[in-house]
């Protein structure tokens, strides 16, 4: 396995605007910290901040799912090279999630961001025990950073 020694390249892209979305650089270095606890190489990971429509479209494209999701992550490396991957956030989804959960919207899209990088790091959510160590997770890194 690639050496996790080195932080992977962290860029956010916006297809939509993120309101409140504060201290990239900081956020950027506790995502390479994430892999890095997680002991999972990584060279580089595109966030793409979007629409429900424009990830609906992703959504029918690649996954053949006709429905409205709140991520979709693509790791476009080998399973033996370092991730190279793309995550793709519908803002809209966010919003509507941190109301019905009764969360800030930062809450939210912080768990989401995290969420993607667990999927990178090999945590799963298709079952009901997946999702509960997937929650576990993300509550652990949401505890540890304070946006």
């Amino acid at each position: 396995m690639p050496s996790t020694n080195t932080s992977p390249f962290v860029s956010f892209h916006y297809q939509t605007p993120v309101p409140g979305l504060r201290n990239r650089t900081r956020l950027k270095r506790f995502i390479g910290g994430i892999f890095k606890k997680e002991n999972t190489a990584a060279h580089s990971v595109q966030f793409i901040f979007c629409t429900d429509n424009f990830l609906l479209d992703i959504n029918r494209r690649f996954l053949q799912h006709d429905y409205y999701t709140d991520i979709i992550s693509f790791n476009l490396a080998d399973k033996s090279q370092s991730v190279e991957g793309e995550i793709y956030i519908s803002i809209d989804r966010v919003k509507e999630n941190a109301g019905l959960l009764g969360l800030s919207f930062n809450q939210e899209l912080h768990r989401v961001i995290f969420h993607g990088i667990l999927h990178f790091c090999g945590y799963k959510d298709k079952t009901a025990a997946e999702q509960a160590m997937m929650r576990k997770m993300e509550d652990f890194y949401l505890k540890k950073y304070k946006p």
